[in-house]
């Protein structure tokens, strides 16, 4: 680990960023140049302490993780974050498998939208980040690990995440998953993993395994969802969606039609938050 590069990189990265670059607010007697060290610490989820102590060559080495949250963090472009993998002394990540690096580009937009749910994806479903309105609607989707972290894996083998839609869009969004899962397994950014997702739900997914057989075969996300909320009950969105130049990630946002009771829960929930919203 080159720490004396290492710091010097961290501190030039941290210091071209603005607040608002990264979904903060900057405040009218702001001096910092670019963000403080505290505020990249939290968009890492590690404590200043010890990114301070990066910055100040004391630190021992970043674990993969770590180094993952930094790169996000600094919105570093995939140069950047090839570079930080290799000053702190860890291969980097292939570029054309799956990644958990989200797209800056899509992450410059997530940063903006605190008024709609929005989450990044990647084609096999996996969670890459979530604003807090996503979080509070929706659930943490990104703490899943292994083959949980698919989307198309989770909605065939855990039950509790058919809980969020009504039961009569079972069928459809089943069919959906098993479609767009057979679009990954041939042009996917991630085809052995795809084809370990489908050997595993082939073999303990009987209701896969009928759908599967349909042979259908889609890239596209459903226009209109209803989700239910635990405490809020049904809210009807409409999903809208940037994808990457590869169509290896998307960026999904969720909004309501202004006037309707979904909007007004919506509203009530970006207030509320995780909060309990009932005794």
């Amino acid at each position: 680990m080159d720490k004396r590069e290492l710091a010097e990189f961290l501190r030039r990265r941290r210091e071209t960023l603005r607040p608002r670059d990264v979904g903060l607010v900057e405040g009218p007697r702001r001096r910092t140049q670019g963000l403080r060290r505290e505020e990249v610490a939290q968009l890492a989820g590690m404590s200043t302490d010890y990114y301070a102590r990066l910055e100040q060559q004391r630190a021992p080495q970043p674990s993969v993780q770590i180094t993952t949250a930094l790169a996000r963090a600094l919105r570093l472009t995939l140069d950047e974050r090839d570079h930080l993998f290799v000053l702190i002394g860890h291969n980097a990540p292939a570029r054309f498998h799956r990644s958990e690096h989200v797209s800056p580009t899509l992450m410059r937009v997530l940063d903006r939208l605190d008024d709609s749910p929005a989450l990044v994806q990647s084609d096999l479903l996996d969670t890459l980040a979530m604003n807090p309105l996503a979080v509070a609607l929706l659930g943490d989707q990104a703490r899943h690990t292994g083959l949980a972290s698919s989307g198309y894996y989770r909605w065939f083998m855990d039950p509790a995440e058919r809980l969020v839609y009504p039961e009569e869009v079972h069928e459809h969004h089943g069919r959906a998953h098993a479609a767009r899962l057979r679009a990954a397994l041939t042009a996917g950014s991630d085809t052995p993993r795809a084809a370990r997702i489908l050997a595993e739900l082939q073999d303990h997914s009987p209701e896969f395994v009928r759908m599967w057989k349909l042979q259908e075969v889609a890239q596209r996300y459903d226009d209109c969802k209803t989700i239910l909320h635990p405490e809020l009950g049904r809210i009807d969105v409409d999903a809208q969606l940037l994808f990457t130049e590869n169509r290896a990630q998307t960026l999904v946002v969720l909004t309501t039609r202004p006037g309707t009771e979904s909007h007004s829960k919506l509203e009530l929930l970006a207030v509320m938050g995780h909060q309990q919203l009932t005794p």
